[in-house]
């Protein structure tokens, strides 16, 4: 999703890649081809963009194409990026874009219509642009409020399950979040409380959730590797807040490698706090090789890479065949109702929204 989650427990991210497919780096990569005669196919997309090389590889296998990936920090500046020089786009298609961020490219005329393969095959309440198919719906995560399991079972807590758990008394001083305006579980967690409590009740929820002293700091990074007790960066600078703002896959993001596997994850999901993100990919307009990137699209939907994508960026497949990995069955959190709002209201509300929050809770 929009912040690195793999990255911060352990696997390094580059602001720019080649992945193991792509020959080269430089020189010209358009439709054309590059050394010996292949063609590329150049994928802008987060860092927080992940694929195993086999995976690209039988892309490349299937259409003759091999993939440039193009990264260029979180989603929001990705998305800006892609804006600024829409022009003189960077590559054929872009991935990465999620439904707090949707209208703003889709206003800006950033793709090119494309009804993508195995689009029916997504459920039909992911496909937030149906109408004109801009964009084609890719995976699912939920931001939600995780803990410390050891934390409560040390204090002998309960740990919160609701929005509401959240502004009780025995949670005092427990929860750091993020900033909306600086990072995107930040921003997904406050339109979780304005979908929750609704335009006339999310400031009184905030100023509850305030004196009941939450601490708000700019990143998800610094909130989960430093501030939280419960993972293992977390350890490492001796967090003391056993709530954080994070995601509903974390829990398999902190078991993973850990031999023997534990019999439950040392972090759980508070599940009546998840806000759904949606990521989807589309063609730039301008693209210069767009028989490449509709084939690619075509491909980041094939069940092939839909499974490959829960152990590499810790979301959830679009596609309602695709198979989530033991990992996630045994240890990721159900959400089965998160809350949601529609692309439309984000894009008219999402500044004032931040500027309403920023005024609230940080003066």
């Amino acid at each position: 999703m929009n912040t690195n989650l793999r990255r911060a427990l352990g696997a390094a991210a580059a602001t720019a890649v080649c992945l193991p497919v792509l020959a080269a780096c430089g020189g010209s990569d358009d439709s054309g081809g590059s050394a010996g005669g292949s063609k590329t196919v150049t994928l802008v997309s987060h860092d927080s963009f992940e694929a195993s090389p086999e995976v690209l590889q039988e892309f490349t296998r299937r259409s003759g194409y091999k993939v440039k990936v193009i990264k260029g920090g979180d989603a929001g500046t990705a998305v800006n990026q892609a804006i600024l020089s829409k022009s003189h786009p960077q590559g054929d298609v872009f991935f990465g874009v999620d439904n707090t961020l949707l209208s703003r490219a889709l206003d800006k005329g950033l793709f090119t219509p494309y009804e993508a393969k195995g689009l029916d095959r997504v459920p039909k309440d992911l496909q937030a642009d149906a109408a004109e198919h801009r964009v084609t719906p890719i995976d699912t995560g939920d931001i939600c409020v995780n803990y410390d399991r050891a934390y409560f079972a040390d204090h002998k807590l309960t740990p919160p399950r609701t929005f509401d758990d959240l502004i009780k008394p025995e949670y005092k001083n427990l929860l750091v979040t993020e900033n909306p305006a600086t990072s995107s579980p930040g921003l997904a967690f406050q339109l979780g409380t304005i979908a929750k409590y609704g335009d006339s009740g999310w400031q009184d929820y905030w100023k509850k959730l305030k004196d009941n002293g939450v601490e708000v700091v700019n990143g998800w990074e610094q909130a989960y590797s430093e501030r939280f007790s419960g993972s293992a960066g977390g350890k490492k600078a001796k967090g003391d807040k056993p709530l954080v703002v994070s995601y509903a896959s974390s829990p398999p993001a902190e078991v993973m490698g850990v031999k023997p596997e534990p019999e439950e994850a040392p972090t759980g999901v508070a599940t009546g706090t998840c806000f759904r993100q949606i990521e989807f990919a589309g063609l730039l307009k301008g693209a210069k090789n767009t028989d490449g990137g509709k084939a690619l699209i075509d491909f980041l939907l094939d069940k092939k890479f839909q499974e490959d994508m829960p152990l590499k960026m810790f979301v959830k497949p679009a596609h309602q065949d695709a198979a989530l990995p033991g990992l996630f069955t045994k240890y990721g959190a159900k959400v089965d109702s998160p809350e949601t709002l529609a692309p439309e209201k984000i894009a008219k509300n999402r500044d004032q929204w931040v500027k309403a929050w920023s005024s609230l809770v940080l003066k």
